[in-house]
């Protein structure tokens, strides 16, 4: 059993996001977080990372607020935001808590403040031939102008007013209210020199809620950005595609509410945009992801990949418009594909692990990309832009290899057969000595979503490593509705948590418990939202685990579909519970509490909205009353996931503790600080 990789060596890893490629394609720079000096928070820093491999990477930005969002200018300047003081405001100026947009010149030197709204940058980009940019701020409806803006905060601030009314659906999304301010894209230009960010636009001045966590684009020629929005009708919320004049603010519809149109990418001619198509479902019909082509000047449409049985996302155009990459999970992988834009023939180029964040080199010969394992956090990576199933080169980066990571668990990919026949894939990790002779506890990691899967990629919330270190061996199941493995795959589940996904993912355990070398004496089972649905439906069905985690967890689903952010998204999949709630009520992991025996430890986020605190209050107090042996670990700073290292820490020491009593049968030792 391995003591070299514990929750200290894990916390340490760099955690890169957000890569992109210069112009002249000479440049990567990557977002890499990690822990600051305190351990209290995660610090982001801009790397240039080399994309032939001969240079070592070197640290471009540093500062205490830390820097994220980079976005190459066409000279090859770089973007980014950024919360660090400004060194040219006055001295008796308030110092800022959002973030501001900057530039660092291409050629060096000290890095300049260019806009600085007072809710914030939140993304960058840029028109690949002018110095147009295009933002999602924080502004308050119809502002209209930065100073506007900041006049209204201010009157808030000086009436002591907090209080937000609300005249519409939805109020919050995940951890935040919606209000006062709301999100809006604002283009601007980047003069050359040293001046401001010049002639700032607000383009939705009145977007509502429609803009939050919608993706946008702006054309190579800087004159128009393409949106998803969210339209205000709580009983159709579909989100179409907007394009509007960055010059007149004028804005057109470019799709035709039959379904949700998100992620565009206009093509480098600008006449065409690439997204993602999802229809809504119902309770008798999955929603099914497409990648789709959209004529911004007629309006016509089509599937891009009309043969392809795989669920896009993030798609990134070639330099040369011929073809459209994007990543798609395959198989217990998630790898990224590219389609022929004329015949739709498309070609997987990864071979295996877990692939993000698509950067096409400008010339059109390469990809670039992260790719993370189960035993590797993410690296920086190049692939050829058409061969298939190659492995990738590795670039130096400031991510580290295998070997000094040092995660100890081995992976292995199994399978089982489902009741229907259905063949259900799963990874299993297993701890260095693992043997017949020597067989190890078993810990199940059911994955959330529900629209998800178990790649072979490292996870910086549920890492299996952790707990090989420790000797568990864990199988990370992809029972029905897990992405990956067909429609018809994700339909098995659509609207029946109880039923498929389930049995499939109890038939995966009876497959890794007849191997010799786990121990099927010994067995814990642990979820996370929709994992955790199914932690706690497991808790009220079978007696087998010897205890369960479940965290941030659906567990009374009437009550659930009031109190989540999205309450009209459920509709469409478990029908309307105003006039038939019978799925609500039969699926309620709530109705069996009376069987429920064995030891639970709740985990739940009071900034959670997605999954509401009130599942998890409810859910402990229904196994406190009825004498089921169970703890609850509260997280007031936290919200669906828990982001903060020294809560994170908490969460490993808390739940290896409980699982240690359990299952290895040692004396409960409470973690220290709680």
């Amino acid at each position: 059993m391995s003591e070299t990789f514990d929750f200290d060596r894990f916390v340490a890893l760099p955690r890169l996001s957000d890569l992109r490629c210069s112009p002249d394609g000479t440049r990567l720079v990557v977002t890499v977080a990690v822990p600051a000096p305190d351990g209290k928070k995660l610090v982001n820093s801009l790397w240039e990372v080399d994309p032939r491999g001969d240079r070592e990477p070197r640290r471009l930005t540093r500062s205490a607020a830390g820097e994220c969002s980079p976005a190459f200018l066409p000279d090859g300047s770089l973007l980014f935001a950024s919360a660090r003081p400004d060194p040219d405001a006055r001295e008796d100026a308030e110092k800022r808590e959002a973030q501001a947009l900057w530039v660092l010149p291409a050629d060096g030197g000290e890095a300049r403040q260019l806009l600085a709204p007072e809710g914030g940058v939140e993304d960058v980009h840029v028109a690949r031939a002018s110095r147009t940019v295009v933002m999602a701020a924080k502004m308050y409806p119809n502002a209209g102008t930065l100073d506007a803006d900041a006049a209204r905060a201010k009157a808030r601030t000086d009436a002591g007013v907090s209080a937000l009314l609300f005249e519409s659906y939805p109020i919050r999304h995940w951890d935040h209210y919606l209000g006062p301010r709301e999100r809006h894209l604002l283009a601007a230009r980047i003069p050359e020199g040293t001046g401001p960010a010049v002639g700032v636009r607000d383009l939705t001045p009145d977007a509502g809620a429609g803009l939050e966590e919608r993706g946008f684009d702006i054309s190579p020629d800087g004159g128009t950005v393409v949106a998803s929005l969210l339209s205000r009708d709580v009983h159709r919320p579909l989100a179409n595609l907007v394009a509007i004049d960055v010059e007149t603010g004028e804005q057109r519809l470019v799709t035709a509410g039959d379904a949700s149109y998100d992620e565009p990418a206009i093509s480098p001619d600008g006449r065409w945009a690439a997204c993602v198509r999802t229809p809504l479902g119902d309770p008798e019909t999955a929603e099914e992801g497409r990648l789709w082509l959209v004529d911004l000047a007629g309006g016509g449409t089509r599937d891009l990949a009309p043969s392809a049985d795989l669920w896009p996302d993030s798609p990134a155009w070639s330099p040369d418009g011929s073809a459209v990459f994007f990543l798609a999970h395959r198989e217990g992988s998630e790898g990224i594909f590219r389609v022929d834009v004329e015949n739709g023939e498309v070609t997987c180029l990864s071979a295996d692990g877990t692939l993000a964040s698509i950067a096409p080199a400008p010339d059109g010969s390469a990809v670039f990309a992260f790719r993370s394992t189960l035993r590797v956090p993410d690296e920086v990576v190049r692939l050829d832009a058409r061969a298939a199933e190659q492995p990738p080169t590795i670039l130096p980066s400031p991510a580290h290899g295998e070997d000094a990571v040092g995660a100890p668990g081995r992976v292995e990919r199994i399978h089982a057969t489902a009741s229907d026949g259905a063949r259900i894939g799963a990874w299993l990790v297993l701890p260095p000595d693992a043997s017949p002779e020597h067989p190890a506890p078993l810990v199940v990691f059911v994955h959330g979503g529900p629209l998800g899967s178990w790649t072979d990629g490292w996870h910086w919330r549920w890492n299996s490593q952790i707990l090989a270190a420790r000797g568990y061996a864990v199988l990370l199941p992809d029972p029905a509705f897990s992405l990956g493995y067909g429609q018809a795959f994700i339909q098995r589940g659509w609207g029946r948590w109880n039923e498929a996904p389930f049995t499939d993912m109890i038939a995966t355990v009876d497959a890794a418990i007849a191997r010799p070398d786990i121990d099927a004496a010994r067995q814990a089972l642990m979820g996370g939202s929709f994992g955790g649905y199914m932690a706690n439906w497991v808790a009220g069905h079978t007696d087998r685990f010897r205890c369960i985690v479940t965290h941030a967890s659906l567990y009374e689903l009437r009550g659930f579909h009031g109190t989540t952010d999205d309450g009209n998204w459920w509709e469409f999949e478990f029908g309307d519970p105003y006039a038939d709630p019978h799925r609500y009520v039969e699926q309620s992991p709530s109705a069996a509490i009376g069987a429920i025996r064995t030891p639970m430890l709740v985990i739940h986020g009071e900034l959670d909205h997605r999954v509401p605190i009130s599942e998890g209050l409810q859910l402990w107090t229904d196994l406190q009353l009825h004498g089921v042996e169970s703890k609850f670990l509260y997280f007031p700073d936290e919200n669906h996931w828990v982001l903060k290292p020294q809560n994170s820490r908490l969460w490993y020491a808390t739940v290896l503790a409980f699982l240690d009593h359990h299952v290895l049968g040692r004396e409960w030792q409470r973690p220290e600080l709680v």
